[in-house]
């Protein structure tokens, strides 16, 4: 794609296979190749420092060599950044400053090269290899989906430690810098070249071509034929004087701490390592790059967050099957979906955003007429924010066909319905789905229902599966694919599969009420609607469970989920599992007079006319037992009243084999409902506390709310052997 294959004159002068990196020279220009062997992806380690430097010395002193194009020989993929298995390794702060330092002499030497670097850039450049990008003479991007750069190392815990938190405010200013290494957003192509990150943007047919012709013009010292960037009055007015970026540096932190409540330590030191580069100079800012890196490297937030994308990763290989079980999947290519509701239009949408020819059903036009509307604003969203083209928007919504009837649907590879949580409704579409789609596997959205339930309305129970999708669906990471002993291999291989084709993080979960996710929600929403029963304030329960790093109160969810929502799966779960599921009486109360959140903007919250929330709705403390009268509650006895039954009945999910995992356990509390991600999820936590410390606290609960609390067999066995549920 990128059109970097060796051409046959050129003559090899140095290789390294265990690295894959690959010197050589056709005429004065020299072709530095990477292509790390038995990865996809390439990356930068220990083991390829020392390599590049060989590589450098030989340029150095080869008279043949007027100038390099850095490539990769990856099909989509420059350098995707560091390796994160060798940082995982690391255990003492110096250890992690000295690789710091390492990269950054490195790279000094490659911007201070006195022969012309140009990096040919095509497919994703990140983290660390944006870095070496940013050191190069010359960049240069083609023009291409794939094609993305970004520095995300804060979404690990980390920050930039090869120089770039030095290069790349000098290069694109101080505020598109900051908004880069703190979102850790992918820039693409266009946006970079726009924005100065990169001098040249191409087609990829041409991308060898140009790099070539520009290392002959550098070397040669001729001007290059480069439209100049013209930099904002604003920008100037901001960040060329002291007061200008001081006020920046206060905004950006106002913001991080705004967003991140300060439980994330790596924004804060990156504002601090930029600021003292800018002010003291970029000697000085390269040695506090290396000492913060040093320090977050072995900070328990990034090995949390780091332990998070080492297994997101390992899911995304994961083919769902269990133990001994065999199956391969199926290609979905035409989806049925029933219901053009919320959750329906947003899976519709989902999937003709991912290449998916969609039937999109419901029993009324008026339906299916403002579910198509629906998908329709979201992939309009993407134009928007210029995330497609006009074209690619069109492709996208023609492949939505909507319909009243089953026309259409006897092709369809894969049908998921997403009808009222009702039984009877789901077991009439099930026999009208086998009737018109024989091929199909039959996938249920529910939420709360039993899939064995569901199942056993169908001539073809191996067939029938779950995908629990999370709302929005096309903002939800998380989908929970739920299967019976029933479930063939082909069917449970089919939907993990097309659920990552639809860009989810899939964990397979075992069948039972509430599955996993909302199982585990279920106690922490309604231990906070107990604490309000006892006279707590509304917004006092809120605000201790976002200090613990939720993205949002328990109280608040409800809103947003819609209390009937709420309603509906509270007697299902307290029927399978009684008094620790039984919903508070407040939650009674409220739904049972006619507030359901924000939809109607009124609940436990009031909402004007747009939706923006107007405070606590007082009126409802007259609703509660302890009537209007209120009482101040310590945000620790909060926290452990609602977060340590989740923590017990993630344990109890994993006791019974709901879950396979705690490396399950812990993705679905972090994407399905927030848990916060720099604890790692809730196996992480107990980890860290103690499974000793946390039963004990259980214990000490259980004595005051007898029938709520009691630690499962699972976790006081953990405590009583010392025991961890991760290495």
């Amino acid at each position: 794609m990128s059109g970097t294959t060796p051409a046959s004159d050129e003559l090899l002068l140095f290789e390294d296979p265990a690295t894959g990196l690959r010197l050589s020279l056709s005429g004065r220009v020299a072709w530095l190749r990477y292509d790390q062997p038995g990865s996809p992806v390439n990356t930068l380690n220990s083991r390829v420092g020392p390599v590049f430097a060989q590589c450098f010395d030989r340029i150095e002193q080869d008279e043949r060599i007027d100038g390099v194009v850095l490539v990769s020989d990856k099909p989509d993929t420059w350098i995707a950044g560091a390796d994160i298995d060798e940082l995982r390794g690391i255990r003492e702060a110096a250890e992690a400053e000295a690789l710091s330092r390492g990269g950054q002499q490195l790279l000094d030497r490659l911007a201070a090269f006195r022969k012309p670097v140009v990096a040919a850039i095509h497919g994703a450049a990140l983290g660390g290899g944006l870095e070496v990008a940013l050191a190069c003479r010359h960049r240069i991007v083609t023009e291409h989906d794939k094609t993305v750069l970004a520095l995300p190392e804060v979404q690990l815990g980390l920050l930039p430690g090869a120089g770039g938190t030095q290069r790349l405010p000098r290069l694109v200013g101080l505020q598109a810098a900051l908004d880069m290494m703190l979102t850790g957003r992918n820039i693409r192509a266009r946006k970079a070249w726009q924005m100065g990150l990169v001098h040249e943007m191409v087609h990829p047919a041409i991308l060898r071509s140009v790099a070539e012709q520009r290392v002959r013009e550098l070397a040669a010292g001729l001007p290059l034929p480069l439209r100049p960037r013209k930099t904002p009055p604003m920008q100037h007015l901001l960040e060329d004087n002291p007061l200008g970026r001081a006020l920046v540096y206060r905004k950006a932190r106002e913001s991080v701490l705004k967003k991140t409540g300060g439980h994330y330590p790596a924004p804060l030191a990156l504002l601090d390592v930029v600021k003292q580069g800018l002010e003291d100079g970029m000697a000085a800012g390269l040695a506090e790059e290396a000492r913060a890196f040093g320090r977050l490297a072995v900070t328990p937030e990034s090995r949390n967050l780091v332990s998070i994308f080492f297994a997101t990763t390992a899911l995304k290989k994961d083919s769902g099957l269990r133990e001994g079980q065999t199956g391969s999947a199926r290609p979905v290519r035409k989806l049925g979906v029933l219901g053009a509701g919320f959750m329906g239009a947003g899976i519709a949408g989902v999937a003709v955003q991912r290449g998916s020819l969609v039937r999109l059903k419901d029993a009324s036009l008026e339906r299916v007429a403002a579910g198509v509307r629906a998908v329709r604003e979201v992939v309009s969203e993407r134009l928007r924010r210029r995330q497609i083209t006009r074209v690619q928007r069109d492709d996208m919504l023609s492949a939505l066909g909507p319909t009243v009837d089953y026309r259409g649907f006897a092709d369809v590879d894969l049908v998921i319905e997403a009808v009222f949580e009702d039984l009877e409704v789901k077991h009439r579409v099930l026999r009208e789905v086998e009737e018109a789609s024989p091929q199909a596997i039959f996938a249920s959205n529910t939420s709360t229902i039993p899939l064995r339930d569901i199942a056993a309305g169908s001539r073809r129970p191996a067939r029938v599966i779950g995908m629990h999708f999370f709302s929005p669906v096309h903002k939800m990471p998380l989908l929970e694919v739920i299967v019976t002993q029933d479930t063939d291999g082909d069917t449970v291989a089919t939907a993990v599969a097309y659920g990552k084709q639809l860009g989810k993080t899939v964990i397979v979960v075992n069948d039972g009420a509430g599955f996993y996710v909302n199982r585990i929600l279920a106690p922490y929403l309604n231990e906070a609607g107990r604490l309000i029963d006892e006279g707590a304030r509304v917004e006092d329960v809120d605000r201790a469970l976002t200090a613990f790093g939720f993205p949002v109160g328990p109280i608040t969810l409800l809103d947003e989920v819609g209390l009937d929502i709420a309603g509906k799966s509270g007697p299902i779960l307290a029927a399978a599992f009684g008094t620790r599921m039984q919903p508070s009486a407040t939650l009674t109360a409220v739904l049972g007079s006619g507030r359901l959140g924000r939809k109607t903007r009124r609940g436990f919250y009031r909402y004007d006319e747009q939706g923006k929330r107007d405070g606590v709705d007082d009126t409802l403390y007259a609703l509660t037992p302890n009537g209007p009268a209120r009482l101040a509650v310590d945000p620790t006895v909060v926290q452990q009243r609602t977060v340590l039954p989740l923590l017990n009945e993630a344990v109890r999910c994993l006791e019974e084999g709901i879950i396979r995992s705690p490396r399950d356990g812990d993705i679905g509390a972090v994407f399905g409902i927030g848990f916060p991600p720099f604890r790692g999820g809730p196996f992480r936590y107990i980890d860290q506390v103690g499974a000793a410390q946390v039963a004990a606290q259980l214990d000490a609960l259980e004595l005051q709310h007898p029938g709520r609390f009691a630690p499962t067999a699972l976790l006081r066995d953990m405590a009583n052997r010392g025991e961890r549920f991760h290495p």
